[in-house]
C-alpha cells in the first residue's frame, strides 16, 4: 500500500522542505513554497519493458569507454537542425517553451511529419487526435508512421511506448501529464518533476529522443520548477508576437551544441 506524506516545495526551483518557509534557502525567492502530497510506492519501477522489468545500466571502467561523436539525424528543418547543434541526438531530452498560441505544437507536429524513416509517437494532453489531424492536413508533409495519442496518464503512455517502440517521442505538454506515483495535481512541482524524471530515464535507457513542450509563466520563464530545466539536455525558447508572422527559436541550454544559434521562422497558413 502506498505511503502518504506531505512536504513543501518551492515553485521556483523545486527545493523540498518538511515545513513551510518564507524565503527559499536555495534560490532566495519569497513566498514560493506550497504544500503537496507525496506518494512513494515501494518495489514499483517507474516504467516496465516487455519483460516486466526495468533495464539496469552497468558500471564500466573509464578506460574501456570509447569517446565517440554523438550520432545525429536531420529533422529536415534547417533552422531547427542548426539550433539543436546539427540534428537530433539519440536519447536527448529537449524542452521547448513559449507563449500559448506561438506555434510550439505546430512546429513539433511539422517535425513529426517531416522526419523520414522514423517511427514517431505524438502524445497530446490538450487536444484530441481529430484536432491534431485537422492541423496536420494544413501542413504540406505526410508521415504514415507518425502515430497520435491523446493521453495524460504517464503509466498509460509507457504502456503504448512498450508496444509501439517509437524512434522519437513528442509530449504536448509536460504540464498536462500526471503519474500515479504522485497524488499532486497535474502541473504541480511534484508531478512535473516526477514525470520528467521518468521520461528522462526512458530516453536514456532506450536511446529515444524526447521533445517536451512547456508552458511559460507571466514573467516569460518556463512554468514549473527550475529543476525541470536542469534535468533536460536542451532548452529551446520559441518567441515572437502572435500578431506578427515571424518567430525566433532561441537556445537557452544545449549539452550537445552551441547556445549562440538562432532559428527564424515565418508563420504561414500551411505551417
Amino acid at each position: 500500500m502506498a505511503k502518504q506524506k506531505t512536504a513543501f516545495f518551492c515553485q521556483n526551483c523545486g527545493t523540498e522542505s518538511p515545513k513551510w518557509v518564507g524565503k527559499c534557502p536555495a534560490c532566495g525567492e519569497w513566498n514560493t513554497f506550497v504544500e503537496e502530497i507525496k506518494t512513494s510506492k515501494e518495489n514499483e519501477p517507474a516504467w516496465k519493458s516487455k519483460s516486466g522489468t526495468t533495464r539496469r545500466a552497468q558500471p564500466l571502467p573509464i578506460g574501456e569507454i570509447k569517446a565517440e561523436e554523438f550520432e545525429r539525424y536531420s529533422t529536415k528543418d534547417g533552422e531547427l537542425d542548426r539550433v539543436l547543434g546539427g540534428g537530433i541526438v539519440n536519447g536527448a531530452l529537449v524542452l521547448i517553451g513559449g507563449e500559448p498560441g506561438i506555434g510550439k505544437s505546430t512546429l513539433l507536429l511539422q517535425l513529426a511529419l517531416q522526419v523520414e524513416g522514423k517511427r514517431i509517437l505524438y502524445v497530446s494532453g490538450e487536444e484530441s487526435p481529430q484536432q491534431i489531424k485537422m492541423r496536420a492536413d494544413r501542413l504540406s508533409s505526410r508521415n504514415d508512421i507518425c502515430f497520435l495519442l491523446s493521453e495524460t496518464s504517464l503509466e498509460s503512455i509507457f504502456e503504448q511506448l512498450v508496444k509501439l517502440e517509437p524512434d522519437l517521442l513528442v509530449i504536448d505538454s509536460i504540464q498536462t501529464l500526471h503519474s500515479d506515483r504522485s497524488e499532486s495535481a497535474p502541473g504541480s512541482v511534484s508531478q512535473v518533476r516526477e514525470c520528467t524524471g521518468q521520461l528522462m530515464q526512458y530516453a536514456k535507457q532506450n536511446q529515444v529522443p524526447i521533445f517536451l513542450i512547456g508552458h511559460i509563466n507571466k514573467e516569460g520563464s518556463i512554468a514549473g520548477p527550475k529543476v525541470l530545466e536542469h534535468m533536460v539536455d536542451t532548452v529551446l525558447q520559441f518567441e515572437g508576437d502572435r500578431n506578427m508572422v515571424y518567430r525566433i527559436l532561441r537556445t537557452i541550454k544545449n549539452r550537445f551544441g552551441s547556445t549562440s544559434e538562432l532559428g527564424i521562422y515565418k508563420m504561414n497558413a500551411d505551417g
